[in-house]
């Protein structure tokens, strides 16, 4: 599983009331194995949450990953490369709890997509 955005909000190590936090220890308390990446948070990140991987970007992040779950909204995740992602999972399935993407772009990348408030999104 990989975790994109870790801060509590974008341009920010700042990792008080993160949502990351309960969602990445909830993960783990189902078993999943965790990727993370953020382009400020990672070492705030590292005090607060254990037994994860972080990564040095995004497609790494990806890489392997059943899913990948979009936290906080950094401008650098609306710009993502979805063919590369895609190439470098195992499942084309992105969650956007941000909803930063237009369902219908990354359905058309082949993609399972999820997003709040929106439902389930097939090819």
């Amino acid at each position: 599983m990989g975790v994109l955005g870790l801060t509590f909000k974008p341009n920010t190590d700042d990792m008080r009331e993160a949502p990351a936090i309960p969602l990445i220890t909830a993960l783990q308390d189902l078993g999943a194995k965790v990727k993370a990446y953020d382009p400020e948070g990672i070492e705030q990140a590292r005090t607060e949450l254990l037994d994860v991987t972080y990564c040095d970007g995004p497609y790494s992040c990806a890489d392997g990953a059943d899913a990948l779950v979009i936290v906080t909204e950094w401008e650098q995740f609306r710009a993502l490369d979805l063919a590369q992602l895609k190439q470098a999972m195992t499942t084309p399935v992105l969650v956007d709890l941000r909803n930063i993407y237009r369902p219908e772009e990354v359905i058309s990348q082949g993609f399972r997509y999820e997003s709040v408030g929106r439902g389930s999104q097939r090819e």
